[in-house]
């Protein structure tokens, strides 16, 4: 028997099969979340982990070129630590690190152990070292294969951003903190930022309302790392050729990180749901190449075509909410992290500091009434939200809003400094959680969400916007895990 489309019933049930399974391929109508594999058996969820106290932290630092000495100099800093070993291609790079740990404390940095030469020396660093923590701040693609090898080996990973270049990657990390119980945190220094934490404390607060949107970025023109390619090292010599081969955002945690822990997104109230992306024609690398070196340099031999000078990314989330995320190291414009946080009663925004609020003399607490000069003769004047809050109006909310952990370790942040003092801060509240027994700010399953941006973007983008579902790499969990507070 034909139905009436003309089809004979047999080969319209075929068709209409066809056609389901080629809906599911697309991820813009397919379900909004993507199937998780199954946890390991006997491996625990990591979302509230805590390890056992360490009296000393045994550390040891893979990778001394650009980030690498920073770490070393602020852990060795912290009471508490031993540095036991770095590891570096470069011998000379090695030693540079071993006497700043050295000049922080020649006690008990005494037996720093180096090892450097071929790129697999950390795994033997690892088996006769034993350190109880490992900070890795290499070139990308060696970031997931080195946390894996510190947890199977016993040890925490600290990882820089991002923690992993793929999905896999990000699964396979995840897979072995939860079956090694071994913390992964991704090192998202900019969550310690002075100006993120006084908006994670204003968004707890609820000075915000209830958040709708968010915005964040890194835009930093970088096309002078080139000169690195030319040197034959240095983070530049690598990292170029990943934005002439890569159309997407290569980069997306400093931005993120904040907006998405001031919106609690993968900490119970709400979670990564799906996210679009396009990118800008690729332009101003290939410019700067044959402006600034010669015809027969390695640069000008790069087709930076395939890359992107800026890409642009909006994430829905599973409660609705939208942000918008930027990448640009190629443009002549000014660093911004954007760094937005929308409400119902107000936003918060940096790349210059600002704020504009929207209350009443009636429903503005008395800090607020004060900081929007509500007079107290007019208790129905609300707030004049249509112009921004800045520079001395902005600071005076420091008085009331700086953070708790920011107040109290400000003075570090000062003395070690590192973009302001965030590096500094992260990597002492790092070790004050190691060794006190806390939970750490930042668990394994956000530096996955946040570093996983990149990996879709690309898949976005080449297939011309189409949405890309995000896994949930917590498997459920996300519902029950407790926000983020402000902690002291």
């Amino acid at each position: 028997m034909d139905d009436q489309s003309g089809l004979p019933r047999r080969g319209f049930l075929k068709t209409l099969g066809s056609l389901t399974v080629g809906l599911a391929a697309f991820p813009g109508l397919a379900s909004a979340q993507v199937g998780a594999p199954s946890r390991v058996a006997g491996a625990k969820y990591m979302g509230g982990f805590i390890a056992p106290k360490l009296d000393k932290v045994k550390v040891a630092i893979i990778g001394v070129g650009a980030r690498g000495p920073t770490h070393v100099e602020q852990v060795a800093a912290c009471e508490g630590t031993e540095i036991v070993a770095i590891c570096d291609l470069y011998e000379d790079l090695c030693n540079t690190s071993k006497n700043i740990a050295l000049r922080a404390d020649p006690e008990r940095h005494k037996d720093v152990k180096l090892y450097f030469g071929d790129k697999h020396e950390y795994r033997k660093m690892l088996a006769e070292t034993k350190p109880d923590a490992v900070w890795i701040a290499t070139p990308w693609e060696w970031h997931a294969p080195m946390a894996i090898d510190a947890m199977n080996a016993g040890a925490h990973a600290f990882v820089e951003v991002p923690m992993a270049t793929s999905i896999e990657e990000l699964w396979k990390i995840i897979d072995t903190s939860e079956k090694t119980g071994r913390h992964c945190m991704m090192l998202e220094n900019v969550n310690y930022g002075r100006e993120e934490l006084m908006f994670l404390n204003m968004s707890r607060q609820n000075v915000f309302g209830e958040i709708l949107h968010g915005e964040a970025a890194y835009i930093h023109e970088l096309r002078d790392q080139m000169n690195q390619v030319e040197a034959g090292r240095g983070s530049g010599f690598w990292r170029v050729h990943h934005r002439a081969g890569t159309d997407g955002n290569l980069y997306p945690t400093h931005g993120l990180g904040p907006v998405a822990q001031y919106m609690s997104l993968a900490r119970g109230d709400d979670n990564f749901r799906r996210l679009v992306s396009f990118s800008s024609p690729a332009k101003n690398n290939q410019l700067y190449a044959r402006e600034k070196f010669k015809p027969d340099s390695p640069l000008n031999q790069i087709d930076f075509s395939t890359g992107a000078d800026i890409n642009t990314s909006v994430i829905k989330t599973a409660q609705g909410r939208t942000i918008m995320i930027q990448w640009d190291e190629s443009t002549p414009r000014p660093y911004s992290r954007l760094n937005l946080i929308q409400g119902t009663h107000g936003v918060g925004a940096g790349f210059p500091n600002r704020l504009a609020l929207n209350y009443c003399w009636n429903n503005a607490t008395p800090a607020l009434r004060k900081l929007l000069n509500l007079p107290e003769d007019k208790p129905d004047q609300g707030s004049d939200y249509h112009s921004w809050i800045e520079g001395g109006g902005f600071n005076a909310f420091y008085e009331y809003f700086d953070h708790p952990l920011y107040k109290r370790m400000a003075a570090i942040g000062l003395k070690y400094g590192g973009h302001g003092g965030m590096d500094a801060i992260m990597n002492f509240r790092i070790i004050e959680c190691l060794r006190e027994g806390m939970t750490l700010d930042q668990n394994v399953y956000e530096g996955a969400f946040w570093s996983s941006v990149a990996p879709l973007s690309r898949k976005s983008v080449k297939e011309d916007g189409m949405p890309q579902n995000f896994p949930d790499f917590t498997r459920g969990n996300w519902k029950t895990t407790k926000r983020l507070e402000v902690v002291i």
